[in-house]
């Protein structure tokens, strides 16, 4: 007799965490059309409000993702609805070769409030960063004799266009992906390597206040203030990817205004749009430098996208709306710390309603999967890396619950890993 055989089959972590059902896709449509981008839970969502998501077996769901940070307001928020349908009903979109009275009030309140000169609008980060890298290298031949060279951080993300993967370091290691020429990764948070690497041909250095993708890593403020002096003195460009931090994620309406630092080119998308896709690319003083035929994009500001800025922007900056994203950012900061000291979990790091809570393990796919199955939605930038973007009108009593909901999902993964344990020592 073969005594292996009689060994039970060791348990996967994932069918011990959902209970080892088959996962299919929870609606009468199939998703065989759709090509495949990411890997998606079996869920089909059908409705939201605020903080909750309802799938179509009418089961309910805390969304601390928010689709990565972009439901700024929540879901459906009543004045970007509001905004949208009465933005409908008059006009959508007359083209990018147009002016429109919506795209002039959204530039006009982004200038005014972030002390901006120009501003340009587009559909998403990824499209603002690639805008402000052609911003940066069309300033550095008129004014820095040709300079083009653009420092970036390492394990930093700007998006998934062809000049912003270039620009981002993970994405520029990946050999399958076509790199551009002309950029540079240092250490995050290493000046000593930031001057270093500066040279004739730096046309600007480019960095996230905070890494996103990273695992929210923030910048120290004798960096990021560093980081400006440098640029200052060298007579180079400081480039804010603020794609993830701007529009009141981190507590002001621009993460640049925390660090007490000001930079000549930001980058805002996310947010901004309040779900819809709506970025924009600001710009200061020297910085602004395009001529007319170098940006082009049949969405760009168009009046519908732009009315459902407008909201937001007008909603962020509503009296203590800001600060109420303070108060329960740090609400929701020590509720995280107590719930990781209890679970032996790992450092917490953030600003305002942006955290990243590292664990003691490779185990954050787990407690992803097994927050859904608790009805709790968590993003994951890293193995080892929770993350957390709730809506900016989040409430005390949500984050009650979401703690509850992640207290349970933390002990659904222990108790699964402690049976795969066991079934590997059998």
């Amino acid at each position: 007799m073969n005594l292996f055989n009689l060994r039970r089959p060791v348990p996967s972590l994932d069918d011990l965490i959902l209970d080892a059902k088959t996962p299919t896709l929870r609606d009468d449509l199939s998703s065989d059309c759709l090509m495949p981008s990411v890997t998606r839970p079996p869920q089909v969502f059908v409705r939201g409000q605020g903080s909750w998501l309802w799938d179509s077996e009418d089961r309910t769901y805390l969304d601390f993702s928010q689709g990565g940070g972009a439901n700024s307001l929540g879901h459906s928020p009543q004045v970007v609805t509001k905004a949208l349908a009465d933005q409908a009903q008059s006009l959508i979109n007359p083209g990018n070769g147009l002016y429109n009275r919506v795209q002039l009030n959204l530039a006009d309140r982004l200038c005014q409030r972030t002390g901006s000169d120009q501003v340009y609008l587009l559909n998403s980060g990824a499209e603002a960063c690639e805008a402000a890298i052609k911003l940066a290298r069309k300033w550095g031949q008129l004014h820095r004799g040709g300079a083009y060279r653009i420092i970036t951080a390492s394990n930093g993300c700007h998006g998934r266009s062809f000049a912003a993967m270039s620009a981002s370091a993970a994405a520029s290691e990946n050999r399958f992906e076509p790199q551009l020429p002309g950029f540079s990764h240092v250490p995050f948070n290493d000046l000593p390597a930031l001057h270093a690497a500066v040279d004739a041909q730096t046309v600007a250095i480019m960095l996230e206040p905070i890494q996103n993708d990273a695992g929210v890593i923030p910048a120290t403020e004798h960096y990021l203030k560093g980081v400006e002096r440098l640029c200052r003195e060298l007579g180079i460009l400081l480039m804010l990817d603020e794609v993830q931090t701007g529009t009141g994620r981190c507590g002001t309406l621009l993460a640049e205004q925390h660090y007490g630092v000001r930079a000549d080119i930001i980058c805002l998308g996310k947010g901004l749009g309040g779900g819809v896709p709506l970025a924009a690319l600001l710009a200061r003083g020297k910085a602004c430098c395009f001529e007319i035929g170098e940006l082009e994009g049949t969405h760009h500001g168009n009046a519908l996208m732009a009315s459902a800025g407008i909201a937001v922007l007008d909603t962020v900056l509503s009296h203590g709306f800001l600060e109420h994203v303070c108060e329960v950012g740090a609400y929701l900061g020590e509720g995280l710390a107590r719930l990781a000291h209890r679970y032996g979990q790992g450092e917490l790091r953030g600003q305002g309603l942006l955290w990243g809570l590292t664990l003691s393990e490779d185990s954050a796919d787990a407690v992803v999967k097994a927050a859904l199955s608790e009805g709790l939605i968590l993003s994951a930038p890293q193995p080892d890396c929770l993350r957390f973007t709730p809506a900016l009108t989040l409430s005390k009593s949500n984050v009650d619950e979401m703690l509850l909901r992640l207290a349970r999902a933390f002990s659904r993964v222990r108790t699964a890993q402690l049976q795969c344990r066991k079934g590997i020592a059998v």
